[in-house]
């Protein structure tokens, strides 16, 4: 429904052809099309799942077999449906039983399955990821995976590549994961080499969240400086894989075995960074080095941390200490990564706003049903 709707609020502010939108968001024109005739059909309502369910279903399990299930399942409450079944079986062999889905399925209809607890997981990233031809263009950044040195130290080695020239911009040995010890990596590697364009990442902290808009405090920050965050999809490693294969070289060069101390250790990456740049030549890059291909970005790093500026027509609000905003006399929770900062809303159909952080979409708002969705 989420998705839906998102294409829709992106289809009506006329910023996209509806074939752009089909590939982002990964649907056909045939379907892009019946969703928006739907839209202008039938309003927000078109837009829901109709039930696909059968009129009529001449294969329903009778009720007698069904309560046949369900005792069966009060009397062994720990077992699954294929258990159940196959007892089921040795005590009636002759009785044609349905098939453990189907026993699953009116387990549930009684309340006989519990729910498993929802994990929260971070939102898809609103944009597809971009191709990087270029240097700066996208860099990314992740954590190799901790391990200790022969002292017992933990090392978080921290990593930033630019994807087009696969150039090695820092690898530091940390000792967490935090926002605090990996924004000062980031600001020495900005300083030296400039800002890119987009950053990518995976979906675990400090990088993203499961808030709105999958926004992290480092997230927010990266947006203030211009470069827009681009996530991988969870269990899609390879779409990240040019890091990747850097990090099996780092570890391999740098971490079998792990040196004695935390301080020999940064210095194995110190020195892997030295030969990986400008000694070890690439097959991506015509047997040259990375050095030999990269250059820094002009784009400086400021002096001052600007605000996000929104276009004219848009709505401003500024979070609140406790992350909220205030719209038409309501309260809207966003999140706590974005307090102190503007929020733009933009009306994309009577009563609906879509709510942004710079150019990332956070949640669509109906004033007239109060009714609020996560983009």
């Amino acid at each position: 429904m989420d998705e839906r709707m998102k294409f829709i609020a992106d289809a009506l502010t006329k910023h996209w052809s509806v074939a752009h939108l089909c590939r982002a968001y990964g649907m056909s024109r045939k379907t892009g099309y019946k969703w928006i005739a739907r839209y202008e059909a039938e309003g927000w309502p078109g837009i829901r799942a109709h039930s696909r369910a059968p009129a009529t279903c001449p294969h329903l399990t009778p009720a007698a077999l069904q309560e046949r299930v369900v005792q069966m399942r009060l009397q062994h409450p720990h077992w699954g449906p294929r258990k159940l079944l196959h007892r089921l079986g040795t005590v009636e062999p002759d009785t044609v039983w349905p098939a453990p889905s189907t026993a699953g399925e009116i387990l549930k209809r009684h309340g006989l399955v519990a729910k498993r607890r929802l994990r929260r997981r971070t939102p898809p990233a609103p944009q597809p990821l971009q191709t990087a031809r270029v240097p700066n263009a996208v860099w990314a950044t992740d954590f190799k995976g901790w391990f200790r040195t022969h002292e017992g130290t933990r090392i978080d080695p921290l990593t930033l590549s630019d994807l087009a020239s696969r150039y090695l911009l820092r690898c530091q040995s940390l000792r967490g994961a935090t926002y605090a010890l990996v924004q000062p990596v980031f600001v020495a590697a900005f300083r030296e080499y400039g800002l890119p364009h987009a950053m990518r990442s995976d979906n675990g902290p400090p990088f993203a969240s499961v808030g709105l808009g999958g926004l992290s405090q480092l997230a927010v920050w990266w947006i203030r400086l211009g470069i827009r965050p681009e996530r991988i999809q969870p269990g899609h490693p390879e779409q990240n894989g040019r890091h990747e294969r850097l990090h099996r070289t780092l570890k391999q060069a740098t971490a079998k075995p792990p040196c004695r101390t935390w301080r020999l250790q940064q210095r194995a990456f110190a020195a892997f960074r030295q030969d990986y740049n400008h000694v070890r030549p690439h097959e991506a890059l015509g047997m040259q080095t990375p050095a030999a291909c990269y250059t820094p970005s002009p784009r400086v790093f400021p002096r001052r941390l600007p605000e996000v500026e929104y276009p004219s027509g848009y709505q401003v609000r500024r979070v609140r200490s406790n992350g909220e905003i205030k719209w038409r006399g309501c309260r809207l929770f966003l999140s706590e990564a974005l307090i102190g900062e503007p929020v733009g809303l933009q009306e994309v159909d009577q009563d609906l706003w879509r709510i942004e952080f710079g150019p990332i979409p956070l949640a669509l708002y109906q004033t007239c049903t109060q009714q609020f969705s996560r983009l």
